[in-house]
């Protein structure tokens, strides 16, 4: 095992991932590439999901720096800041949330069980989503002041970190796929603060999978998000000591799927999660997974992966975003 691979492999743990998470092929195939579900919302903790999995290397190293307060921020839904504050409250943990925007008349999905979960909910009441990363540290120095000990995880968990937790994600699933005698051709994701896109290109790269990875936004440019995962894999990569080389990784990153906004669902993406939920008993939620289900069902109607025999789907999690009323309206 070479240096990198035994630093990735000593990474404390706090054990909320049951390793491997279920891969699993479409019941219902149609014509053209299987698509298999690689299902990382089943992940046991607080509803699962791609942030769960992230949050099991980041909360092990604010135990180790023996932080008692844990700090974060995203957008009203997050599925990031939900998890942390179930995280943080299995530790043992305070947790603060701060969200850009004002409050909302109720709080719905993933920011009442935040709240459920123990976490103080704090309001910018700006718009714009970095107003969170000056709140952060604002709180951090407050919770310092009163003789705290703060740990502060960046808006959506964008850190290494995370991005190497997702580096171990893929060196599981390629285990699955040479278990089950699979080669996928491609994987589908969704592309939001660009930690989980940039732990599957450094993993894949190093563990040299040659699949393709295609990337549906969320939330911004396709070029901004590329060059979000590109300063994530780097940092990650030096983390550990591991060459980046992620520029060997084919990678097909699409932005027209983002609809009306990030957080805002589509009538593609509703459409996608009727359709997952009717033929596949499979739930996606319309802030990430369906609008990369509708991307990948939009590109499969064009002949985008006809040359491919197995296609893996990334499934993040995002369900409680669907227990909100803008997501009501399902076709």
């Amino acid at each position: 095992m070479t240096g990198w691979a035994q630093r990735l492999e000593a990474l404390p743990r706090l054990g909320l991932v049951v390793e491997p998470t279920p891969l699993h092929p479409a019941r219902r195939q149609g014509a053209g590439a299987r698509l298999w579900f690689k299902r990382d919302d089943l992940i046991p903790a607080a509803f699962g999901g791609n942030k769960v999995r992230a949050l099991d290397l980041v909360m092990a190293d604010a135990l180790d720096q023996r932080a008692d307060t844990l700090i974060t921020g995203a957008g009203p839904l997050s599925n990031h800041v939900r998890a942390s504050a179930a995280v943080a409250a299995l530790a043992g943990l305070a947790c603060v949330a701060v969200y850009w925007g004002a409050p909302p008349p109720r709080a719905e999905g993933n920011q009442r069980l935040a709240r459920l979960f123990g976490a103080e909910l704090l309001f910018t009441g700006e718009t714009a989503r970095d107003s969170v990363d000056a709140a952060l540290e604002r709180v951090a120095a407050q919770t310092r002041a009163r003789g705290g000990a703060p740990y502060v995880v960046p808006r959506g968990g964008a850190c290494p970190l995370a991005v190497l937790a997702h580096v171990r994600a893929v060196r599981e699933t390629l285990a699955q796929c040479a278990a089950l005698g699979i080669a996928p051709d491609c994987v589908v994701m969704a592309v939001g603060g660009a930690a989980t896109l940039a732990g599957w290109l450094l993993g894949s790269a190093l563990f040299e999978a040659t699949w393709r990875i295609d990337a549906f936004s969320v939330s911004r440019p396709a070029s901004e998000a590329l060059q979000r995962a590109r300063r994530l894999a780097q940092e990650a990569a030096q983390a550990i000591g591991a060459p980046e080389a992620i520029e060997q990784v084919e990678l097909r990153l699409v932005d027209d799927f983002i609809g009306a906004g990030y957080g805002l669902p589509s009538s593609e993406g509703q459409e996608a999660i009727a359709a997952m939920a009717r033929e596949e008993a499979i739930l996606l939620d319309p802030v990430y997974t369906g609008k990369a289900m509708a991307g990948r069902r939009s590109l499969l109607a064009r002949g985008a992966y006809d040359d491919c025999r197995d296609i893996l789907f990334l499934h993040t999690g995002g369900a409680p975003a669907l227990f909100t009323a803008a997501a009501e309206i399902i076709p």
